[in-house]
């Protein structure tokens, strides 16, 4: 039997345990800082942040609730959403977009309000190609998008900004990264993959990164947990490409999200199913799917 890939030397940044482990905790706060400020690209945006409740819940118990991976705060009271989206997911920019307006709402005070708002980022880690419109779009790593007048293409509103990171874009190997942007997507891309660590990824923020990321600095009970994450990770991965792949067959052009209605169903089905007789956890199909614990009970 082939060795897994994570009974090597460094985490897998794209499973839950590695990228909560990697950006999630007060020891790793320096990591998300400067990570966000190299994707976001605005000078002087963070200097420091507060990590905030994951689990936010709508005005009312019967609203629907948004569980996010990281949800924080900078010390000018900027709110940033940062997501790692592990395969595709049908409706995902309809994701972002409820997810970016829970920070928003939470903004409102009771009583008189003038609505002046503080910005909201939602950076979006994805391991899947999103975007793929024109030729353009094929080697384009980083798609910003923001509220835009359609008439003269200025920006209409600057509290609201969305990034998305399309790591399978990032074709550079380790002897081509150059700048801390190649740094960081190299390492999102591979960090599990490397025996020793890359003479170009240097710098105390690095050094910082690869001290988390050992394995053998694991705990019993978290090198348990991480078993079990990227095998999580890994299902998800084979039961999306599965499905896909026979989505396509059925008549899915160019997969669930540009099929037609008939097909988008089908492909989310045969999804829930396979997940469904891999017994995967429900918490898990309802990220991949955006269907509710209800309706995909009903497959069981």
């Amino acid at each position: 039997m082939k060795k897994e890939k994570f009974y090597l030397r460094y985490l897998d940044p794209l499973t839950d345990f590695g990228f909560h482990r990697l950006f999630g905790t007060e020891s790793s706060k320096e990591l998300l800082i400067n990570f966000l400020n190299e994707i976001i690209k605005e000078e002087g945006l963070i200097t420091d942040i507060s990590y905030l409740p994951t689990e936010n819940w709508g005005f009312t118990e019967k609203d629907r609730k948004a569980v996010f991976d990281i949800f924080c705060t900078n010390e000018n009271g900027e709110y940033f959403v940062v997501e790692m989206q592990r395969a595709r997911q049908p409706f995902f920019r309809d994701r972002s977009v409820f997810y970016a307006s829970v920070p928003i709402r939470k903004q409102a005070p009771r009583g008189v309000w003038n609505f002046k708002l503080n910005a909201v980022y939602l950076v979006a880690i994805l391991d899947f190609v999103l975007f793929e419109e024109d030729e353009e779009d094929e080697g384009q790593v980083v798609e910003y998008v923001h509220l835009v007048r359609e008439r003269t293409k200025t920006v209409y509103s600057e509290k609201l900004k969305f990034v998305f990171v399309e790591l399978p874009k990032f074709k550079k190997t380790e002897k081509e990264i150059e700048t801390n942007f190649d740094k960081w997507l190299f390492l999102l891309r591979n960090l599990y993959k490397l025996e020793n660590r890359p003479a170009s990824v240097h710098g105390k923020i690095f050094d910082t990164l690869f001290e988390l990321a050992e394995i053998k600095q694991l705990t019993k009970s978290d090198m348990e947990k991480y078993k079990k994450s990227v095998l999580e990770y890994r299902d998800v991965r084979d039961a999306v490409g599965l499905a896909f792949e026979e989505g396509e067959e059925k008549g899915i052009k160019k997969g669930i999200e540009r099929g037609i209605e008939k097909g988008r169903k089908e492909g989310i089905d045969s999804i829930i199913q396979k997940c469904v007789q891999m017994n995967m956890p429900i918490e898990i199909i309802v990220e991949l799917t955006g269907y509710s614990k209800e309706q995909i009970v009903r497959y069981i």
